[in-house]
């Protein structure tokens, strides 16, 4: 449930941004200069709308940060691993064997004919 807020937050959080980054124009022409026109006391002047505009986008890149570092936590944990190797496991579940004495040399007969 957790996790499924954060996705949803996310996703809007991703496209608030996508918007802020498309209005602005990197040369000043951009939504900021449709505000500002020709006039200087039109919806607050060229300058408030581009520190708006920077600002939240600086603020919507942090949130977006934040979410995605939080949702790792509330991520829904899947199988835990078993941190034991393959290796150990195999040495602790063999069984014992006796092992057999060493193998006697075998026996030279000398033949006398």
């Amino acid at each position: 449930m957790t996790y499924t807020l954060f996705l949803v937050l996310i996703m809007i959080v991703a496209f608030l941004l996508i918007l802020i980054i498309m209005v602005q124009n990197p040369k000043g022409g951009g939504l900021s200069s449709s505000f500002g026109g020709g006039g200087t006391q039109s919806l607050g002047g060229v300058q408030n709308t581009t520190n708006f505009l920077d600002k939240s986008t600086w603020t919507l890149s942090i949130a977006l940060l934040a979410l995605i570092l939080l949702s790792n936590f509330a991520a829904p944990k899947v199988n835990a691993v078993d941190t034991s190797s393959e290796i150990e496991n195999t040495i602790e579940n063999r069984e014992v064997q006796d092992t057999p004495a060493q193998p006697m040399a075998p026996e030279t007969q000398d033949s006398v004919q």
